[in-house]
């Protein structure tokens, strides 16, 4: 009995201790879970810094656009069909000029002397067919004598009129009224046929080629007015129309070509250089408009990013808004904007960018310095 009294007394202890164990650990961790908690709730889920937007109405003007390049009404590379040496360059680069005015001038000097020695040759002919003509018409020559002077008289002029021919192609004259260009060509240069003198352009009207999918066809018609708008004149916009649709569609792209006209009497427009296109097509539009940035895609649908009122305040004590995900339904683009279709309220305030931090409920800073694009019509900029 005497034994068992410091047993039980040991025992008692040993529990006691561990009680008071296990009471200061479960504290301790109570107290870590209420410190956090304070820290937590004092200093809240960071803000994330973003731009925005607000959804309008606007209108748009259905159009079919496409990538077009410039090219000349008429357009050639001006060269000779004989061989010879340039005497003399009768233009300067770059000078407006005339149909049928000389723009070079080959040596011709033999070929003249030839001709003048032909042309001798081909009166002797007329003297003696003429002297001869007399004789028959008093029966002292015979038929078959006139018939010989008559050939010889036309063989001899064939001989001037092919002689005359080659002396012209000596002088080489513009085909029709243009803008020449840079020649480097120099007199005293032999040049044979087929080398290009200078290239001679018709520049006003000038073509706009470019092609539509065949399935845009039923809304094209010659006639329709075009805007053309090239890198070269970016704040300006060139009017025209359809001219031409061609008859035929190409079997491997399944598109059309189209030629349009461009009114070019102040010659900014050359020939080669790229152009957008834009035709009008239909009765103009209203939807509900943002910058194409503010869309995220995902596999569930469509979605934007709502500004809304928050509980969240910043160092300031200011109240900051927060983010709430939507569904929308996009519609057509134009340019760096996209239609809503539904989904969204007018004058609703979007996130247009910063979306990859964002959740449901996380405060927003709103910072407006610099903006996603936002044009319906946007040009390349070339650094």
């Amino acid at each position: 009995m005497t034994m068992k009294r410091p047993t039980a007394k040991r025992m008692i202890i040993m529990l006691i201790c561990v009680g008071t164990l296990l009471g200061a650990l479960i504290g301790l961790n109570l107290y870590k879970a209420h410190m956090i908690k304070k820290f937590m709730a004092r200093n809240g889920v960071p803000a994330v810094s973003v731009t925005s937007a607000v959804a309008s109405y606007q209108t748009w003007q259905p159009q079919l656009s496409a990538v077009g390049s410039l090219r000349a009404v008429r357009g050639v590379d001006v060269t000779t069909e004989v061989a010879g040496l340039v005497r003399e360059i009768a233009f300067s680069s770059g000078e407006e000029v005339k149909a049928g005015q000389v723009l070079a001038r080959l040596n011709d000097e033999s070929d003249r002397a030839q001709l003048a020695s032909l042309q001798a040759a081909a009166e002797l002919s007329q003297t003696v067919y003429t002297r001869d003509k007399a004789q028959y018409e008093i029966q002292a020559i015979a038929k078959a004598q006139l018939d010989a002077d008559a050939a010889e008289l036309k063989s001899k002029r064939a001989q001037v009129e092919q002689q005359a021919a080659l002396v012209g192609k000596k002088t080489i004259r513009a085909p029709f009224a243009g803008r020449v260009g840079i020649t480097t060509i120099n007199p005293g240069q032999y040049i044979n046929p087929g080398d290009a003198i200078v290239t001679l352009q018709a520049i006003d009207p000038i073509y706009v080629d470019f092609h539509l999918p065949q399935e845009q066809l039923g809304q094209l018609e010659a006639g329709q007015s075009v805007a053309v708008n090239t890198s070269a004149f970016a704040s300006r916009s060139f009017g025209g129309q359809v001219r031409a649709i061609n008859p035929r569609v190409d079997s491997a792209t399944r598109n059309v070509q189209i030629e349009a006209v461009l009114d070019n009497r102040e010659h900014k427009l050359l020939p080669g250089m790229y152009a957008s296109v834009n035709i009008d097509v239909g009765s103009a539009q209203r939807y509900l408009t943002l910058p194409q940035t503010a869309i995220a895609y995902n596999p569930y649908g469509a979605t934007v990013f709502v500004i809304k009122p928050g509980e969240h305040k910043n160092a300031q004590g200011e109240t900051m808004p927060v983010a709430q995900q939507v569904f929308v339904t996009p519609g057509p683009t134009r340019g760096d904007q996209v239609a809503i279709l539904k989904g969204l309220d007018e004058r609703a305030q979007v996130v247009t960018s910063g979306q990859l931090k964002l959740k449901n409920g996380t405060p927003l800073v709103i910072n407006n310095r610099v903006l996603p694009a936002n044009s319906p019509a946007p040009m390349p900029q070339e650094q």
